[in-house]
């Protein structure tokens, strides 16, 4: 597995915070997720005044890496800017637990150059993954 390029997760993700589409929130964010490959993918949030189809910066982000062929992902960095540290929102924490292995790091960065980071299992703990609909296949095939 590559190493993480931290100073180039932050990079894509402030600038890809600096695109987003914000106007109801005024709450910019751009992520940037590497790849077991090595490769870095960017998004930003996109709002829409009909507030349900808005889509976070976390799964614009995942979404290009998997139009790009990537299923393994390996690191995420959300940047604000924004004093508070923010961690991903629920839905985005169940489409994380898809695409990366449980002890995954998950960094949130702000524009004071201040970190925190988690991994996948602590944000989002006995994740409904793929593994529980394998096991729903083999109980109804056994039945």
């Amino acid at each position: 597995m590559t190493a993480i390029n931290w100073a180039a997760l932050n990079a894509a993700a402030k600038a890809a915070s600096e695109q987003a589409y914000a106007p109801y929130s005024q709450f910019p964010v751009g992520v940037a997720v590497q790849a077991e490959s090595g490769n870095i993918y960017y998004g930003c949030n996109v709002e829409n005044a009909s507030y349900g189809a808005t889509v976070c910066a976390e799964r614009n982000a995942i979404a290009a890496a998997v139009v790009a062929g990537e299923r393994k992902l390996s690191a995420l960095l959300v940047y604000t800017p924004q004093r508070n540290l923010t961690p991903p929102c629920g839905m985005c924490r169940q489409v994380i637990a898809e695409f990366f292995q449980p002890d995954a790091p998950i960094t949130s960065s702000n524009h004071l150059g201040e970190q925190q980071s988690w991994n996948v299992q602590l944000l989002i703990p006995d994740a409904f993954t793929p593994m529980y609909l394998a096991a729903s296949a083999k109980i109804n095939k056994d039945s």
